[in-house]
């Protein structure tokens, strides 16, 4: 043994000695409260993005549903107008939303026409149909369906996976 080590055994003459069942508790410690934060720090993440989710959908809601509304009301102003122009064997052009259209019978008392370019973005669209073939009295009834994207190209309404539907349907 050489004198250095002679010397540090008398200056400290009991080291320290860890005993086995001790041994590694630290990193257990550490590890475990990392685990727990690290838990915690997903859930509040996880809790952000639904809320994100959560608001998406709901504008994308009132942009379908509003979309509808438009369609319902461009059908009943021309439906109600003095010269009501869903007729028998007629194809009436339609100006609604600063957009001209036709609305194509596509058979016999029962009208189609799509509004595009809706909402705040352009994005909206509507699907209207005009039923006017009701045999047990003249009932009309007009139902339109409204999305919230896929109208961004005129008369035309293409939906994709993402798109929400909202459907407004009145009869008189």
């Amino acid at each position: 043994m050489s004198n250095f080590q002679k010397n540090i055994n008398k200056a400290c003459p009991q080291r320290i000695k860890h005993s086995s069942g001790r041994r590694g508790f630290v990193i257990l410690f550490a590890v475990t409260i990392s685990a727990i934060l690290l838990s915690v720090a997903l859930g509040v993440a996880n809790i952000a993005f639904k809320e994100v989710r959560f608001g998406t959908s709901a504008r994308g809601t009132n942009e379908a549903f509003f979309a509808a509304d438009t369609g319902i009301e461009c059908a009943l102003f021309f439906d109600k107008s003095a010269i009501d122009v869903f007729t028998v064997g007629n194809n009436p052009s339609l100006t609604c939303n600063n957009h001209t259209f036709v609305a194509t019978e596509e058979r016999s008392s029962f009208w189609r026409f799509v509004l595009s370019g809706l909402g705040s973005g352009t994005e909206g669209c509507a699907i209207v149909t005009v039923d006017k073939t009701s045999p047990f009295r003249p009932t009309t009834t007009i139902i339109a369906k409204g999305y919230n994207n896929g109208g961004s190209v005129p008369d035309l309404c293409t939906l994709n996976s993402n798109t929400i539907e909202r459907e407004i349907k009145v009869s008189y």
